[in-house]
């Protein structure tokens, strides 16, 4: 059972990093962006607007994890754990990546298949936090929505944008 639920952790924790490693590339990207067209104004639009959900999503965590503690993990009462960050971080990224991608790949299908792709990594994450012992089912919904939120503000950013 040990190593079953070690595996889920280090599952989760791998999809986490991948996100988080994503955000390091849009943000490399838009850098090359700021260097070569040599002003902050050109750089597109999907990256120049992006830090906005992403500084919303480390409040959030902040606020529940450090302030408004709602409920602790079930296999550690010593950890907060709600909302799931595992879940709200990888919805969040995953959300935002798939509103830019259409900026950026202008096939379909590529665009398509990596939405499922991401799609796939997001369910793996929430059925891992739950099988692993660290979040209750509502946890993990809860960062989905966090993350889902987060997305609407980004695609709306984007939107009034245009």
């Amino acid at each position: 059972m040990y190593n079953r639920v070690m595996n889920w952790d280090l599952a989760t924790d791998i999809i986490l990093y991948a996100a988080i490693a994503l955000v390091g590339f849009f943000a490399l990207l838009g850098f090359c962006e700021w260097i070569k067209r040599k002003s902050f104004k050109k750089i597109d639009q999907p990256l120049k607007t992006m830090p906005i959900p992403l500084i919303l999503m480390v409040v959030i965590y902040i606020v529940f994890d450090y302030f408004l503690i709602l409920g602790t993990a079930p296999n550690d009462p010593t950890k907060p754990s709600f909302p799931s960050t595992h879940a709200m971080v990888v919805t969040t990224i995953f959300a935002l990546t798939a509103l830019a991608l259409p900026h950026y790949l202008k096939t379909k299908t590529l665009r398509f298949a990596l939405c499922l792709i991401m799609l796939a990594l997001l369910a793996i994450t929430a059925f891992g936090r739950v099988i692993s012992g660290n979040h209750s089912e509502i946890d993990v919904a809860c960062g989905i929505v966090f993350g889902v939120i987060l997305g609407t503000i980004y695609y709306l950013t984007l939107k009034e944008k245009k």
